[in-house]
């Protein structure tokens, strides 16, 4: 499923037109991704919980030609699926 999936089908469950659907999917993502850039965590009881987790800094392999590399560390985002969410897909 895309995005375009996603939003036809929060228009057809909610009863919405296509262009409510993309603001409201938009404005979610939007919402989650400047949450996740203060360090904060989004919980959805019974779907999961977006946060971010540090990565250290580490040595790496360039696979063409095999010299090492300096990977810098990082923020990353992460999901972390709830109870609700891993019980439908089982």
């Amino acid at each position: 499923m895309n995005k375009q999936d996603l939003v036809n089908a929060i228009a057809k469950e909610a009863e919405l037109s296509k262009k409510s659907a993309e603001a409201a999917l938009n404005t979610f993502m939007h919402s989650v991704t400047k949450a996740l850039k203060r360090g904060e965590s989004v919980v959805l009881t019974g779907f999961g919980t977006f946060s971010t987790m540090k990565r250290k800094a580490r040595t790496g392999r360039n696979p063409q030609t095999g010299a090492e590399i300096k990977i810098p560390a990082k923020t990353a985002p992460k999901f972390k699926p709830g109870k609700g969410l891993k019980d439908a897909v089982k």
